[in-house]
């Protein structure tokens, strides 16, 4: 009997130690109770990891997927990763540095429309340490638009938690009476000599002027400047008109 229960509690002590423990992988670090959402593709139920929403590059190992939920669908494994398998879609790469990229005519033009459409506007460029940012000035820059495309409080957790220890570039636009035209965040990522486009919160009002495009095209001169090789538009599988920047695709899997 004592054996017994010496086994039982043995077991029990494990159980709380794995529920309780913080695991590290690359920028990410989990416990047992956030490491999964719940997600929906019309009636198919399944999870994801909290950081699908927002981040690039989700690193998965062993200890993760056997702690995680299932079914576990895991979007954006690095292209190194020995896990996953390609899907239809991609990263939008914009090779800043590529020769011949911003000496395109047709770029030329529609690059000097943008910044023509803009001149009229205030421009703030930040660069902070993503270990300052918080929820609530998270929701400042993208609340409308995390509300638009249902992305969770627990997403923008996985946010927080990846970008603690990177940086993200922020750009904000403002007409002449201060009314915000649009809020672009990006994460920059040295090791990959790349700036990854996040979210931009753009005003409907301002949709003439085209924002969402005018912020890629901020990020990307911002990326080229700064001597980083590539702004990352993010998936382009549902977004033709990122064709414009896009000049090579890197597999999703």
């Amino acid at each position: 009997m004592d054996a017994l229960l010496t086994a039982s509690n043995s077991e029990t002590l494990i159980c709380d130690r794995q529920d309780t423990e913080t695991y590290l992988l690359g920028y990410q670090s989990w416990t047992k109770h956030n490491l999964c959402i719940d997600s929906f593709h019309g009636d198919i139920a399944y999870f994801t990891t909290r950081r699908d929403a927002l981040c690039p590059y989700i690193a998965v190992n062993e200890t993760m997927l056997q702690m995680a939920e299932k079914p576990l669908i895991v979007y954006a494994l690095p292209p190194e990763s020995p896990w996953g398998h390609p899907i239809r879609d991609a990263y939008g790469l914009v090779r800043v540095r590529e020769r011949g990229y911003w000496d395109d005519g047709y770029r030329q033009r529609k690059f000097k429309k943008l910044r023509a459409k803009h001149q009229k506007y205030n421009h703030h460029i930040d660069c902070l340490p993503g270990s300052d940012l918080t929820r609530q000035q998270l929701l400042a820059w993208g609340g409308e638009h995390f509300s638009r495309y249902g992305i969770l409080e627990k997403e923008l957790d996985g946010f927080l938690d990846y970008v603690r220890h990177l940086e993200l570039l922020v750009f904000q636009v403002k007409d002449p009476m201060g009314e915000t035209v649009l809020t672009d965040v990006s994460v920059i990522m040295p090791e990959r000599g790349q700036v990854y486009g996040s979210f931009c919160q753009w005003n409907p009002a301002f949709r003439n002027d085209s924002p969402g495009l005018y912020a890629w095209l901020l990020a990307a001169q911002w990326t080229y400047d700064q001597g980083y090789e590539t702004y990352n538009l993010g998936p382009v599988g549902d977004y033709p008109y990122k064709s414009l920047f896009v000049s090579d695709v890197e597999p999703s899997y």
